[in-house]
């Protein structure tokens, strides 16, 4: 887990943005999706993992449906202290634009009674293989989900898909477009 593509990719005397560094992790893995206003609307999806948050752009969001498939890409990891980052990013800085933490909460592997040294094993491996299992417990996204590596060109395109549980619903679940932190939209910044 590195954070040099991160800090590489970014001029911290122009953005508010907290520098990349690695640091110890709570007791219970957290996830966060931030909406993102930059050249392109998309969301923000990361789970933490040894300190840093591993990151995925989905460009259509996260869906509580089933049905729905989510096409993910995988990016560069980022600090474990951007997961409460709101705000602007400035004109002619990567990624400028728009953020609001747009759901945050929990994560578990779908075997919640293992060690956290036992998940990091476990996640890593899974990372490796292409196919991570987990169940959510966010403000907004609740219950399992999978990331499924796509074998492809794009060695970066993952699937994010919501398996069928109690908390599947069809209902657009971007439609509640607030901050779980601030109450904002994007527009009310």
């Amino acid at each position: 887990m590195s954070l040099d593509k991160y800090n590489k990719k970014r001029n911290f005397s122009s953005t508010n943005e907290p520098e990349g560094k690695i640091e110890k992790p709570k007791s219970e893995l957290i996830f966060v999706v931030q909406k993102h206003a930059a050249s392109n609307l998309h969301y923000d999806f990361r789970l933490e993992m040894s300190g840093v948050l591993k990151s995925w752009v989905i460009p259509k969001g996260p869906s509580m449906n089933p049905e729905d498939k989510r096409l993910a890409i995988m990016v560069e990891d980022h600090p474990y202290s951007y997961k409460d980052f709101e705000g602007i990013i400035p004109k002619g800085n990567y990624g400028a634009g728009k953020v609001i933490v747009w759901d945050q909460g929990i994560y578990t592997l779908t075997d919640e009674n293992l060690e956290k040294e036992a998940v990091v094993s476990i996640f890593k491996f899974n990372l490796d293989k292409g196919h991570l299992s987990f169940i959510l417990n966010g403000k907004k996204l609740k219950g399992e989900f999978a990331l499924v590596k796509l074998k492809i060109k794009q060695k970066n395109a993952w699937l994010l898909i919501k398996k069928e549980d109690q908390f599947a619903i069809e209902k657009d679940i971007l439609a509640e477009d607030k901050s779980v932190i601030s109450n904002v939209t994007l527009e009310g910044f």
